[in-house]
């Protein structure tokens, strides 16, 4: 149990270190914040969140030594948060965006988690 504890705080932090280094490369390519919440412009936080979420997903299975539980209870704690953080910005990004990355969150994260019964 303490293994999956550990495994679901360090995913959580990966996931986080990931998205946000990630997001910070992304703003220093866009030539403005504006430009950035255009409707192409949002693909890009789509990608790195699903990179961040799979890479999650394999470090807190990798860390808890199980594949099924520790990505299934991670991909919920991270969904809480995101939600939490995308009710500040909701009126200034498009539904589809909101919509698209909750509904990717857990599958990636999820498919993560397998990828660690598939590679170690």
């Amino acid at each position: 149990m303490r293994r999956i504890i550990l495994g679901i705080i360090a995913g959580f932090v990966i996931w986080s270190v990931a998205w946000l280094t990630g997001i910070l490369i992304a703003w220093m390519l866009w030539d403005s914040l504006v430009h950035y919440f255009s409707d192409l412009a949002l693909l890009t936080p789509l990608l790195i969140t699903a990179g961040a979420s799979v890479i999650a997903g394999f470090s807190a299975a990798l860390i808890a030594r199980e594949n099924t539980k520790t990505p299934l209870i991670l991909s919920g704690v991270v969904l809480v948060v995101v939600v939490a953080v995308q009710l500040y910005v909701w009126d200034r990004i498009e539904l589809w965006f909101h919509l698209a990355w909750w509904a990717s969150l857990i599958p990636m994260i999820i498919l993560g988690g397998k990828l660690k019964r598939v590679l170690v």
